[in-house]
């Protein structure tokens, strides 16, 4: 597990891991888990880590049977709020230990922030994208010049301390979608940086991410003084 220093290094401030190697995903989650019970226990610092996943599908609180159409993958429960999603080489995964005690304690500031840290990131490799009233997710242009899903979000909060977080697609296979209906939203489609023309490895996305992070925490830190917007 390498770690990835952030623009700030302190002891109130996250610390960042990225792996290099794929994390199989029930082993990912139990170790999240863990940390999310030491942080809320004063135990450890907030967490940024940042991998990629084997082919998995997961399940969220909200999954429909219905919608795992295909499942040539194994399944998880993954505990996260949403439906189904999939992880796999070449899509980022950013999972987020964040203390909300302290930072306002205000779920939906937090998935707006989340939101927001992802749309700047993509905007450092010229992709435009945008939140959609009523549609999670982060979505942008593809190349046909219809609306695609390039990055999912979902998270879970325990005792104010939150877990899970947000994907996107540098290079996946976007084949390996078609056995769920990605969030539930059957009448979009996904893209990725690759299918954009845009050669974006996991070390380039992961400092991107680090140049944008104190955009994100202010935005938290603010969600604690006021309502976000």
């Amino acid at each position: 597990m390498a770690s990835i220093a952030p623009l700030v290094e302190s002891p109130l401030r996250p610390e960042w891991r990225r792996e290099v190697a794929p994390v199989p995903y029930t082993q990912a989650l139990a170790w999240m888990e863990a940390r999310n019970q030491a942080v809320a226990a004063g135990e450890a610092r907030e967490l940024v880590w940042l991998l990629e996943h084997p082919p998995v599908y997961t399940a969220g609180t909200s999954a429909d049977p219905a919608e795992l159409v295909d499942p040539r993958f194994e399944v998880v429960d993954a505990g996260r709020g949403g439906r189904y999603t999939y992880h796999g080489p070449g899509q980022r995964v950013g999972y987020l230990v964040i203390d909300l005690g302290r930072r306002g304690k205000d779920v939906r500031c937090f998935v707006h922030a989340i939101e927001g840290w992802v749309i700047a990131t993509l905007k450092t490799f010229g992709v435009e994208s945008w939140r959609a009233e009523g549609r999670v997710g982060i979505w942008t242009r593809d190349i046909d010049g219809s609306e695609a899903k390039i990055g999912a979000i979902g998270v879970r909060v325990r005792r104010w301390v939150t877990m899970h977080g947000f994907s996107v697609n540098l290079d996946p296979d976007l084949s390996h979608f078609g056995g769920i209906v990605p969030c539930g939203i059957a009448e979009y489609g996904v893209t990725s940086m690759a299918k954009l023309g845009l050669s974006v490895s996991a070390e380039q996305w992961d400092a991107a991410l680090a140049a944008t992070f104190e955009d994100f925490l202010d935005a938290l830190d603010a969600a604690a003084k006021r309502a976000c917007r």
